[in-house]
């Protein structure tokens, strides 16, 4: 690993995910593209932990830190806020639930291969400060996540309907 890469950790906390063989790769990918065309700022040897788990754990999640007491796709929780983000070592932790994201998936008729790398990017925006809680902030960080998804030959998600604007 050189210095400009984020060490990412992943932890399988539910079996659905061995349903999908090249999901770390994908995880990978999608991190290391977002740093390079975000130009997201890093300490060297940055950490990021990325949790796989199913919509139970996520939902719980979700009631405690959000008070929403219902899974969602995502849960991103950053380690530092704003420009402190890039010095801290460890940056923070990204929670994917596997059965929102394959109902997301199947009802936008996309891979769910193509939902994950979106969301995983999506996740590793807000730990860098993007959001979406304005029309403002939300089409800034579309855009960004287009451009990215685009480096990975996956095609704009927002082309149908804004997923992720409604449910994060």
């Amino acid at each position: 690993m050189s210095r400009h890469e984020i060490a990412i950790d992943i932890a399988e906390e539910s079996d659905l995910w061995q349903r999908f063989d090249d999901m770390e790769e994908r995880v990978r990918r999608a991190v290391t593209a977002s740093v390079a065309v975000a130009a997201l700022r890093h300490a060297p040897g940055a950490e990021l932990s990325v949790v796989l788990t199913d919509d139970e754990a996520i939902r719980a999640i979700n009631a405690q830190w959000r008070s929403l007491d219902k899974p969602t796709n995502v849960l991103s929780f950053p380690q530092a806020e704003g420009k402190a983000i890039a010095r801290t070592p460890m940056l923070g932790d990204i929670i994917l639930a596997y059965e929102t994201i394959e109902r997301e998936a199947e009802e936008a008729e996309r891979p769910f291969a193509d939902h994950l790398t979106h969301l995983v990017v999506h996740g590793l925006l807000h730990i860098f400060g993007y959001d979406h809680l304005t029309d403002a902030e939300a089409e800034a960080m579309e855009a960004l996540e287009i451009r990215i998804l685009a480096t990975l030959g996956i095609e704009n998600p927002y082309a149908g309907a804004p997923l992720l604007r409604e449910a994060s």
